[in-house]
């Protein structure tokens, strides 16, 4: 946007369950083909940065071509550890605290990321993504956002930001402020 009042910005466009490059591309083209014709009618070129959400392990094993049509990727921490356990979250509350009771996990991975599972798929897709695009942003998003154990291990990994409920804001600060301080 352009005036001396207003402030100029791009808008961040995030694109989900995108498992192939070629959805980006397609849905890029169907963007851009819009935004072509806002400088007619508003008389200005919008510019925007185009995101993917990570959320399935293929898009985790893509992350490298991903990131090189992306300018951000946020990785969904929800789906995708529904997706790598096989469980749906909703169901795994009838037997989780067994699970946790009898040391089969010891934490429940829809509230604390999964470090050993997740947490390597997340490292691998960060790895990928930088080595193809240097410059892109890198987060999470999704419960795991407002988890200061979670935010430590994205910090550790160089993860750029987080995102999660508000409900979970305050957690998520303090999660921030102890990573940024170790």
């Amino acid at each position: 946007v352009y005036g001396s009042d207003q402030i100029k910005f791009a808008p961040e466009i995030m694109l989900p369950m995108v498992s192939s490059v070629k959805e980006v591309y397609l849905v890029k083209d169907m963007i851009d083909q819009v935004t072509e014709t806002i400088p007619r009618h508003q008389g200005h070129l919008v510019r925007y940065k185009l995101g993917v959400m990570v959320e399935t392990p293929r898009a985790v094993l893509k992350s490298g071509e991903l990131a090189s049509a992306s300018s951000f990727l946020s990785f969904g921490t929800n789906d995708l550890t529904q997706m790598t356990y096989g469980l749906s979250r909703d169901d795994s509350g009838t037997f989780m605290r067994d699970y946790i009771d009898h040391k089969i996990y010891a934490e429940d991975p829809f509230r604390s990321l999964d470090i050993d599972g997740v947490g390597e798929l997340l490292r691998l897709a960060s790895d990928r993504s930088r080595e193809s695009n240097p410059n892109i942003k890198l987060g999470i998003c999704g419960e795991h956002g407002g988890d200061p154990n979670s935010i430590n291990f994205c910090k550790n990994i160089g993860l750029d930001f987080v995102s999660c409920s508000p409900y979970r804001v305050p957690m998520a600060r303090l999660g921030a402020t102890r990573a940024i301080s170790s």
